[in-house]
């Protein structure tokens, strides 16, 4: 049986404006089309939605042309880069939005988890956003009551049940929306990156109540997430976005593996530091700063054995504190952390602002692939160990090509915040 079919649909958006932006466009747009019975005449005039490039049309289309059918059980896989219209879809199907041309149907009810926060009054108690939310889906007092105590289990959050929702923080948000959206019993359940808020904990159990809702109890999953190893775990069918058009629906590792080969772009060993870089932007608190970060390493053709060697430009900021820590973080094709390590504590050469550093990994245990890199700054002592300074995200991008026998295979996972290689005896050696 089909749960969900999109039929033709578009969805167009004229930038920087609400509506059409003028009173003229509007009462043209309703001339044509509710007088004279015409075609909209600015559907002529959209354009693909790339992001990264300048236009010469105002109107772009988010999503066009977009057919595809769902059937009951199935949990489908939406990926694709920022900006390819996933969240748009999600949208569209939980009835957010309306869609300028086309017709979606869907059978049952939805629960929908598109952002942080979705479907709660802030000023309500968890409790009471729980039964508000289950009025919404159609459900009686008496079922949601029925279901409370399993909702407040998962969700983890029983000591905050009869707390204010603004009072929460982003994750027991997420952790409190996804156990209403998975036990309210909807026969569509569609979640939209949020899960990427929670802990490795939590994601873990959700991922686990997604494959119980689908394969249990028969319900359709729609999931949308740039982690590829969620959404391998999760789904057998994927569907690929690329600027609002499809680009692929089909079987899951096909659909992967063509995302990945689209965002891949190459390796490069050098980056000059700005926000775009940086998790979380920039915190003018930081007592110390990335500038500049270069692999000293040809990053095209790396081998097993051979020492992975950084060189680091950093702005020291607050004189009072003298030493930090520098973390490295190592992540596959699939995003997936594979490998992990925090330097001893550097002591900051006195009386300079801009250092640099070099360091050297000689045991990174890496297995043939590509590999990205994030980095860290942390702050040593004893009272606040792991105090994060500045933190960059896919900063060098290299290629291991193994000659080890033993490391012919990727790693498997294991703890997904930090991955399965602990990479040993690092050192840092200050330039002077």
């Amino acid at each position: 049986m089909t749960a969900i079919e999109f039929e033709n649909i578009s969805k167009q958006y004229r930038l920087g404006l609400v509506s059409t932006g003028t009173l003229s466009h509007d009462l043209n747009r309703f001339w044509q089309t509710k007088v004279l019975r015409r075609e909209d005449p600015y559907l002529k005039v959209g354009e693909v939605n790339d992001r990264a490039h300048k236009g010469a049309s105002e109107y772009v289309w988010a999503l066009k042309d977009i057919n595809f059918k769902v059937e009951q059980g199935d949990v489908v896989g939406i990926i694709g880069r920022n900006g390819a219209g996933k969240s748009t879809l999600l949208k569209l199907l939980s009835r957010v939005t309306a869609p300028t041309t086309g017709t979606i149907r869907a059978r049952g009810r939805i629960a929908s988890l598109l952002e942080v926060g979705t479907g709660f009054h802030p000023e309500m108690t968890g409790r009471e956003n729980i039964y508000m939310n289950g009025a919404i889906m159609g459900m009686s007092r008496a079922e949601i009551t029925r279901k409370l105590d399993e909702i407040v289990d998962f969700s983890g959050c029983e000591r905050y049940l009869d707390t204010p929702v603004k009072r929460y923080s982003s994750g027991m948000t997420v952790r409190l929306g996804f156990a209403i959206a998975a036990h309210l019993e909807p026969e569509i359940l569609v979640v939209d990156e949020v899960l990427a808020v929670g802990d490795a904990e939590f994601q873990k159990k959700a991922i686990g109540k997604m494959q119980d809702v689908s394969r249990g109890e028969g319900r359709t999953v729609l999931f949308v997430s740039h982690n590829m190893a969620a959404v391998r775990t999760l789904c057998k069918r994927g569907i690929v976005l690329k600027n609002g058009t499809f680009a692929f629906d089909g079987d899951v590792e096909n659909a992967i593996s063509l995302y990945l080969e689209g965002v891949r772009t190459g390796v490069f060993a050098h980056t000059l530091v700005n926000d775009d870089f940086r998790v979380g932007g920039h915190n003018n608190k930081h007592r110390f700063d990335y500038l500049e970060v270069t692999m000293l390493n040809d990053p095209e053709n790396m081998a097993t054995e051979e020492p992975l060697k950084l060189r680091l430009k950093i702005k020291h900021n607050d004189w009072n504190q003298k030493s930090f820590q520098v973390g490295i973080f190592i992540a596959n094709q699939s995003g997936q952390r594979v490998a992990c390590c925090y330097t001893d504590p550097v002591t900051a050469p006195p009386n300079k602002e801009i250092f640099e550093a070099l360091v050297s990994v000689p045991h990174h245990n890496l297995a043939k692939g590509f590999y990205t890199v994030d980095l860290k700054l942390s702050e040593f002592n004893y009272i606040n160990y792991g105090t994060e300074y500045d933190q960059i995200a896919k900063v060098l991008a290299f290629e291991v090509n193994y000659v080890d026998e033993a490391h012919t295979k990727p790693f498997g996972n294991w703890i997904p915040k930090y991955g399965n290689s602990c990479m040993r005896d690092v050192s840092v050696k200050i330039v002077e």
